[in-house]
Order: structure tokens, then sequence, then C-alpha cells
């Protein structure tokens, strides 16, 4: 274990490493985007060169598949996989009905599709991502570049009708520039303090011309697995809205905290 490796790291990495058990050989794998995310793949790249793991993934974002690409895991697109077995990705945040935030690195779109495509949705999250009400961390709405001054204007009368503590809606900005999408898009990030009722934003800013998606993520994650730095994990069930631990070190005594580089 590296000592440069901080709590969060080693929380995000238990998960991931958690998360790669449900994935079998024969399996069509959507892969997530994001920090967390990455350390699934590295995993999963792991398991196809020392196990002989046999998968296909799709990636949610460029910056997956060049990683996975690095990693030699087999890609193909999600027009060729027709539906997947599985998708693993991070969250922003999400609550007790799993239902998440997502888009904090922009790729909201494709991974909101590439999870819908998917027989099952596993989410892997330190212990900070799991919240009471969702809201602390900025709802990322992605728009169309046409119009969407208008478009934010739309989305700032509607939210003064919402059931939300903040209303700033701010487009993001990369290395002083703005953000552009793998689809050409720009992202607006709300500052809503708390969602009241996420459901009912979720569809209301899918109604607004120039609004593609939203990072909602409602109805879509089955499992959540949390990840600790003493290498617990918990693992949530929507189905039977239960909690339950796991230690990290099982009877074998497997090291979970092999080098995350590695």
């Amino acid at each position: 274990m590296s000592a440069s490796n901080s709590p969060i790291d080693l929380a995000k990495l238990v998960a991931a490493r958690r998360a790669v058990d449900f994935v079998e050989s024969g399996m069509r794998v959507g892969l997530g985007t994001g920090s967390t995310a990455a350390h699934m793949v590295r995993e999963l790249g792991r398991r196809v060169r020392e196990e002989g793991l046999e998968i296909v993934g799709v990636p949610t974002s460029t910056a997956t598949a060049r990683l996975a690409e690095e990693l030699g895991i087999p890609l193909t697109t999600l027009n060729e996989a027709g539906s997947l077995d599985v998708t693993i990705d991070g969250a922003d945040e999400f609550d007790d009905t799993l239902t998440l935030i997502k888009g904090g690195g922009g790729a909201l779109l494709q991974e909101k599709i590439v999870a819908a495509a998917s027989e099952r949705m596993i989410v892997i999250a330190d212990a900070g991502k799991h919240v009471g009400t969702l809201g602390a961390f900025p709802l990322p709405v992605e728009v169309l570049e046409f119009g969407m001054q208008s478009t934010r204007r739309h989305i700032a009368a509607l939210l003064d009708e919402a059931d939300v503590s903040g209303r700033e809606a701010v487009f993001r900005e990369r290395d002083g520039a703005r953000f552009v999408t793998d689809e050409g898009n720009h992202i607006l990030d709300l500052h809503l303090g708390r969602i009241g009722d996420a459901r009912r934003l979720a569809t209301a800013l899918n109604t607004v011309p120039g609004v593609v998606e939203n990072g909602l993520f409602i109805d879509l994650c089955d499992t959540v697995i949390i990840g600790h730095s003493d290498g617990r994990v918990e693992i949530g069930d929507l189905a039977s809205g239960a909690f339950t631990e796991e230690h990290g070190t099982g009877e074998e005594g497997e090291n979970l905290f092999r080098d995350i580089a590695g």
C-alpha cells in the first residue's frame, strides 16, 4: 500500500474491487466514467490479463475507452452489443432509495443511456457519497449549444417553482473555457442545496427545450457498494432496501490493498 494513497482513494479501490466480483466471463459490461470507475476498469483489466476473464466492455466516455484499450479490455459499441448484463459506475451522490446524482465528470448522457440498457447497474462509491437528501452536489444538466442562454432562463424559471433550497445555474468551465461533452453539448450545474422531489424535478427539466438530459438517475441503480479505507464494504440492495456489511479480508487473507497503480 503506497503511503500516498488517501483514505478516500483506498475506499474507492475497495468498492471497485468488490464490484468486479459480480462480473463473469461472457458478460457485456458497461464501463463507467470518473475516478472511482477508473479503479474498476483497472481491476477488470487485471482479471482479463491474469485470470483470462472473457468480457466485452461498452465505455461511457472517450476517457474510459482509452483506459480500457490500454489495459487490453475488448470493447464494442452499445449499438453492436444491443443490451448489457451489468454496468459498473460511480456516483456523485446517492440516497437510501439508490437515486443518484451523476455527471460530475461530464459523461452523464452516455452513462444514463448505458445504464438504461443494462440488466443491472452497480454503483461504487466512498461513504461520503451517501446522503440523506440529494442536492449538496450540483446537479448537472446537459444542454444544446444552440439557444443555451434561452434554455438557462427556462430552467431558472422552472427552479423558482421547484422544491429546492438553491437556484443558481452556472455553465461549467474547464481550463478557462466552457466545458464541452463528448456529444458537443454544454453542462449547466444547478446549485440546489436540497432536492425535495427528485422524480418531479427530473421530469420537469427534461421538458425544457434545449435540455438533452439531466444527472438524476432514478430507478436505474440496483446495487450500491460503499468502500471504506479499512477494507470494509457495505452493499445496498434496491430490492430488499437493506445495507449489509462485509469485511475486506476474507478467510483466505486476500490483501485488498494491493498497489492502486498495479
